[in-house]
């Protein structure tokens, strides 16, 4: 039902862009979820602003894990650097170990409040997706292949260039969606250490016991996850496609 998934994608993201753009002509949708007079709608900032800051911090993070998590890759799957795979992978994992949150703890000491420590914690929580699936991607390139390339007189960084990392950027691009789409989520934290994000709307929601302002940020932040991950995945199978034909 390609049809179908086409038309409920521009709906989603026709209704993200309306509450976007004019979030008071939703008013009485979240009106039954506030008492006390409080305003159905976030008016402490614009949403717009908000949301694209956050996509904003995501994408940076996600921008430098990828170049370090692919670089950790084609490092330790070279002859010269694959005793480095263990103490690669310990580090890499150390982001998916300690929670984000107590990435924030250790940094904000470091580095003060704002976006340069959730910048830090969605970089170490991003690297781990990204990091194995480029070693994955590189470890299963038929050898017939490779033994082919080099016998065509490749060097190992032709090699790697015109023939490992197009055979692997499925999978690499898999892994960059997956990070991406999980830290959209994730960063929400960020506004506890007064980072930008849609994170402000959840936690004044929470502080004020206004649920209105909490669906508002779950939903956005949700809406755009979605939207991302289907927007990436598409991109996945155009790179890839174009990546076949030549």
């Amino acid at each position: 039902m390609p049809g179908m998934a086409a038309i409920l994608r521009l709906a989603a993201l026709a209704l993200l862009l309306a509450f976007l753009l004019t979030p008071q002509s939703f008013a009485p949708l979240f009106a039954p979820l506030t008492q006390y007079g409080a305003p159905p709608i976030y008016d402490q900032g614009n949403l717009l602003t908000l949301a694209l800051a956050h996509l904003g911090t995501v994408c940076c993070a996600a921008a430098a894990s990828t170049l370090v998590a692919v670089g950790l890759g084609i490092l330790v799957t070279r002859p010269s650097g694959a005793q480095f795979l263990p103490l690669s992978r310990t580090l890499v994992n150390i982001g998916q170990t300690f929670p984000p949150v107590a990435v924030l703890a250790v940094t904000v000491p470091l580095v003060g409040f704002g976006e340069k420590p959730t910048l830090i914690a969605l970089f170490a929580y991003g690297l781990l997706p990204i990091f194995e699936n480029t070693i994955v991607g590189l470890q299963t390139c038929p050898a017939a292949v490779l033994e082919a390339a080099s016998g065509m007189g490749m060097s190992a960084r032709q090699r790697l260039l015109s023939v490992e990392l197009p055979l692997a950027l499925p999978l690499i691009l898999e892994g960059i969606r997956l990070s991406l789409v999980i830290n959209v989520g994730t960063a929400t934290i960020g506004s506890t250490v007064a980072a930008k994000g849609l994170g402000e709307v959840i936690i004044a929601g929470l502080l004020s016991n206004n649920n209105a302002f909490i669906l508002q940020g779950g939903l956005v932040t949700g809406l755009m996850a979605i939207l991302l991950y289907d927007a990436l995945a598409g991109l996945e199978r155009r790179i890839c496609r174009t990546a076949h034909l030549d």
